[in-house]
């Protein structure tokens, strides 16, 4: 049954109930009924906020509370044997049980970050290992694709999750005028159903939206808190303002730099010269991973399948660079 029907049917019944019986001593019954449906109304007000609420602050709260309660019990009890009028005691009594589970409150769920449910048994855990082990993806990792080859050779384990507002963000793109972007949109919506059709595999569309969040990459951060997920990306800007939000992130490029074979200088490697390089006489080439070789004297071999002799390896933010001279004993060939 719909959660929204419940919340209505809730407060239909706790109105009826207030019109037909006159709590507090209202006399007229609409009033009272008003009355009931406000009530009710609070009610879900506070049951929206506490399901906001994480496991840790929520648990943290609720200790709170108590050790609150506690504490104003026993004040109270030093209280009574204060020379106060009743009325007196009484309002202080109170005030000190309401002041006291308050401060309770706020603190106990502003420190639950730091409880360890898992700690306290099976029964905090329920599905949070599953969650814990999701990969949220964002729409640039769709589109490039490698995510799929990823996980289908057993490097992504756990739930893979794409929310819906990322799959409406693939659509616009899929349904671009512009052929280049309806091609990439269109290869991420392959790359989706690729990935459903693994048997090994597990992905989950999920409805998760922030309405009150207009951009795609706040929203996947938001939902990557809430899930205690990590967001797949390839996306620098996203991988950055991920870490400011304290996400963690799982990004392609970084593992792509990292399975490129080691390459030290003084080591023999072939590579094709493509185009001239920025400084005078240069040859540039790629290796198959993408990783560019610059040649000192290949200008004249643009073309051609040189052995090169590797001199320094340069580790930018953009990728490696090799540096390498032209292997005096290498052969030079045609390429076909």
């Amino acid at each position: 049954m719909d959660i929204g029907l419940i919340r209505l049917l809730f407060v239909i019944v706790l109105a009826a109930v207030c019109y037909f019986l006159h709590p507090f001593g209202i006399g007229e019954g609409w009033l009272a009924a008003i009355v009931g449906a406000a009530a009710a109304g609070a009610v879900i007000i506070f049951e929206l906020r506490v399901r906001a609420l994480t496991l840790r602050r929520l648990i943290g709260a609720v200790a709170g509370s108590v050790l609150g309660i506690i504490g104003a019990a026993l004040f109270c009890l030093v209280l009574r044997s204060a020379p106060l009028p009743g009325p007196t005691l009484a309002t202080l009594q109170i005030f000190v049980l309401m002041l006291m589970t308050y401060v309770g409150l706020l603190v106990g769920a502003n420190k639950g970050d730091l409880l360890n449910p898992a700690a306290l048994g099976v029964i905090f855990s329920g599905d949070k290992p599953a969650r814990r082990s999701a990969k949220v993806l964002d729409t640039s990792v769709i589109i490039d694709g490698r995510i799929a080859d990823i996980a289908e050779a057993g490097f992504i384990d756990g739930n893979i999750v794409v929310p819906e507002f990322v799959l409406r963000e693939l659509q616009v793109v899929a349904d671009s005028t512009d052929s280049s972007k309806r091609q990439r949109g269109r290869r991420g919506l392959d790359m989706l159903q690729r990935m459903q059709s693994n048997a090994g595999l597990q992905v989950q569309i999920v409805p998760d939206d922030f309405p009150s969040i207009r951009e795609v990459d706040l929203k996947l951060l938001e939902l990557a808190k809430k899930w205690e997920a990590k967001v797949v990306t390839n996306d620098f800007n996203l991988n950055k303002v991920a870490h400011l939000h304290h996400v963690d992130v799982l990004n392609i490029n970084d593992l792509a730099n990292a399975l490129k074979p080691v390459v030290l200088p003084g080591e023999r490697m072939g590579v094709v010269i493509l185009k001239e390089g920025k400084e005078y006489n240069q040859g540039v080439g790629y290796l198959d991973d993408g990783t560019m070789v610059v040649v000192d004297h290949a200008r004249r071999l643009i073309g051609k399948n040189v052995d090169i002799s590797v001199t320094s390896v340069l580790q930018t933010a953009s990728g490696k660079m090799i540096f390498g001279k032209l292997d005096e004993n290498g052969k030079v060939a045609e390429t076909q």
